[in-house]
């Protein structure tokens, strides 16, 4: 109703603008892309056709067909790509959570991450780096284990540093202390994590990281509160269970 009334006040028409508007309000509309993304990324099976990242998936391929001259654009579709492909492998044939380093990467759709290589190679050659496209390349390392069967850890490391200079989040930087574990050992990743400070206090992944890095230290007390921290922060069935399960 605000903004109807805002519509009628201000007399704003009510127009289609043509493709010569769409390079001003790209940011905008890739950012309510990611944020769809995001709201249902974990929807996967038969649902994935009406789901929002579904909808987001055609959607960001839509854009950089719409753009190819923008590398974000480009960027933002790999990225639902490369992540989507991952999705039947998140869950086994019972509905169990399955974390990442445990799934079967037979199982990840080779169609989508070849789709999202393309979209990578498109816009290398653009020459306009962006958070997207950091984000899509990090996928694209998780993605190479179904080729090579390994992780390269050290170039998941320099993807996070820089991304955390270009577009910080405590995502990137929660992300950037489990790779660092895996270099360095959970000593040096839970120091990543006690740098974030109290900007992570109800981030459910750093809670969740933290309690993982604890186990592998040994300090099983400490790494039971964590734990129970990020169960109450936990909004997915599917993941909850796992950490009650580990918990247990």
């Amino acid at each position: 109703m605000r903004a109807k009334r805002r519509i009628k006040d201000n007399r704003i028409p009510f127009e289609v603008p043509d493709r010569h508007a769409l390079p001003a309000r790209m940011d905008a509309v890739l950012e309510a892309v990611y944020g769809a993304y995001a709201i249902d990324w974990s929807t996967t099976g038969p649902e994935l056709r009406t789901s929002l990242t579904g909808e987001a998936l055609h959607l960001a391929e839509t854009l950089a067909h719409l753009a190819p001259a923008d590398a974000e654009a480009h960027g933002l579709a790999a990225l639902v790509c490369l992540s989507t492909a991952r999705l039947p492998a998140r869950l086994d044939a019972d509905g169990r959570f399955v974390p990442l380093p445990d799934q079967d990467t037979a199982l990840w759709d080779a169609a989508l991450v070849r789709r999202g290589h393309e979209h990578l190679r498109a816009a290398h050659p653009l020459g306009v780096l962006g958070r997207f496209q950091l984000e899509a390349a990090i996928q694209a390392v998780h993605c190479a284990r179904r080729e090579t069967g390994t992780t390269d850890w050290a170039a998941l490391r320099d993807l996070y540093t820089l991304l955390q200079r270009l577009a910080p989040s405590l995502g990137s930087a929660t992300a950037l202390a489990a790779v660092t574990a895996e270099l360095d050992g959970p000593a040096a990743g839970l120091a990543v994590l006690d740098g974030l400070g109290e900007r992570s206090a109800r981030f459910q992944p750093a809670w969740a990281t933290r309690a993982h890095l604890l186990d592998r230290l040994g300090r099983a007390a400490e790494a039971r509160v964590a734990t129970a921290k990020a169960i109450s922060l936990t909004s997915d069935p599917a993941e909850r269970a796992y950490l009650e399960r580990r918990l247990g």
